[in-house]
């Protein structure tokens, strides 16, 4: 059912027709709850430090995650001191919890986990956005920038800037949920309160290789090499005589990766894709041990520990290597940037007078 609407999404057939008087209701949750978090009735939790938040408009992966890590290793680059937070997706547990890199991804998420793992800065996950950056903040003082993976539409965290990710489905049939693919209505009010806290000025970037709206142009591309259990490296090249490769991918859309393997000269023998966040087990490894696995470093979080259990017990089992999805935004994204990062380092939180490329 679940493919069957994503393929409605693209046109407004006789489904989404049908579905369009629950996309009405889905709309006007949302707008009543906006409604009640700017008459104050509901409270925005604002913090003492700047917060950035990167999610998506529609349902699905449309890499806002390899974005954040960009993003949080940009500003590292410029002496910030970056936390993330994130609801965790996937997770078995419900309390805040610090992200750790001996920690499981059904402990904290498999995304959060990656996050900590790539960047090395301090990430928090809970259900309840605003108490992951709080008990972050505490257990870590230095902090003086909060990144959000995902929570545009979690309206209790107030925000200082939001980076809104789009793909090549643009906004789709612009039908809400469930009769399209937004989460919210796009574009957005063309005025922003400046000092709205609840939904300020966005900037938009998009992932795609036919960007269908105007944003800052995201590129994704596979890194140059693997990564073995063992932190080794393997260039990617050094692959495309072997024979025996097998793709397995639990993320937003597998294909994509096993595209961009192709792409980059590989002889894929199989690939497996699973849905989003799956959780593997070692009966989804191939048990030939002659056979190299590529997966995601998303998937790898999940994967790597099944396999060095397997050799722990002495079982042999196929070798595994994670490749590394990078986003690297252009230049002028950053150059967008760079005007809160200056109002922020003056300790001003409220929006500067010249936005970049923007969508309101």
């Amino acid at each position: 059912m679940i493919d069957r609407l994503a393929q409605a999404w693209h046109g407004r057939g006789p489904l989404t027709r049908l579905l369009w008087p629950m996309s009405l209701l889905y709309g006007a949750l949302g707008a009543g709850q906006r409604w009640l978090y700017r008459r104050r009735w509901l409270d925005v939790q604002k913090l003492p430090v700047p917060v950035i938040v990167v999610g998506n408009v529609l349902v699905g992966g449309a890499g806002k995650t390899p974005l954040v890590m960009a993003l949080v290793q940009h500003l590292q680059s410029l002496g910030w001191r970056p936390g993330v937070i994130s609801r965790g997706h996937g997770r078995t547990e419900t309390a805040c919890r610090e992200v750790r890199a001996h920690l499981s991804a059904e402990q904290c998420g498999d995304e959060p986990l990656l996050i900590h793992q790539r960047t090395g800065a301090p990430v928090f996950v809970a259900a309840r956005r605003d108490q992951a950056a709080r008990d972050l903040l505490r257990a870590h003082p230095q902090v003086d920038v909060i990144v959000a993976d995902d929570g545009l539409q979690h309206h209790r965290l107030g925000r200082d800037l939001n980076i809104a990710v789009f793909d090549e489905r643009g906004t789709g049939n612009g039908y809400l949920l469930p009769a399209g693919p937004l989460r919210e209505p796009w574009p957005r009010q063309a005025k922003v309160d400046e000092h709205d806290r609840l939904r300020p000025t966005a900037l938009v970037v998009h992932t795609g290789a036919n960007p269908q709206i105007s944003g800052f142009v995201c590129h994704r591309r596979l890194a140059d090499h693997a990564l073995a259990a063992d932190g080794s490296r393997m260039a990617l090249s050094d692959l495309r005589a072997q024979t025996a490769l097998h793709a397995l991918a639990g993320i937003a859309k597998p294909a994509s990766f096993f595209s961009m393997l192709r792409q980059a000269g590989l002889n894929l023998q199989k690939t497996t894709a699973y849905s989003d966040h799956h959780n593997f087990t070692v009966a989804d490894l191939p048990a030939d041990p002659r056979v190299t696995v590529l997966v995601t470093e998303k998937d790898a979080v999940k994967i790597m520990p099944l396999v060095m259990s397997k050799s722990h017990c002495g079982s042999t089992g196929p070798r595994l290597l994670s490749v590394p999805l990078l986003i690297e935004p252009e230049p002028a994204f950053f150059e967008a940037l760079e005007p809160y990062l200056k109002n922020w380092r003056a300790g001003s939180h409220p929006l500067p007078s010249h936005h970049g490329h923007k969508t309101s």
